[in-house]
């Protein structure tokens, strides 16, 4: 028992290794799985963000309304915003 307790000590996340955030992109503003799925769409900067749609960007995982209401003040604090969906 004693072995299993310093074995799991020992081991870290396998998420850790996978999916590795490189930089501070949005650090303290999204829950790891939204910037999981912003990694993952190579969006990278708010440049990149402001090219898609509010609701392209809640259909990724982890993206929640009060996500995207955190966002949506970032964004305007630093002059961007989401990309207008016209029909």
């Amino acid at each position: 028992m004693i072995n299993l307790v310093i074995m799991a000590r020992c081991l870290k996340p396998i998420c850790t290794d996978h999916h590795a955030i490189q930089d501070n992109f949005l650090h303290g503003i999204l829950a790891m799985p939204a910037k999981r799925a912003l990694e993952k769409e190579k969006i990278d900067s708010l440049e990149k963000l402001s090219g898609y749609t509010e609701n392209e960007i809640l259909q990724l995982h982890g993206f929640s309304k009060n996500t995207m209401v955190k966002l949506k003040a970032y964004m305007q604090e630093n002059h961007f915003s989401f990309k207008q969906h016209f029909n």
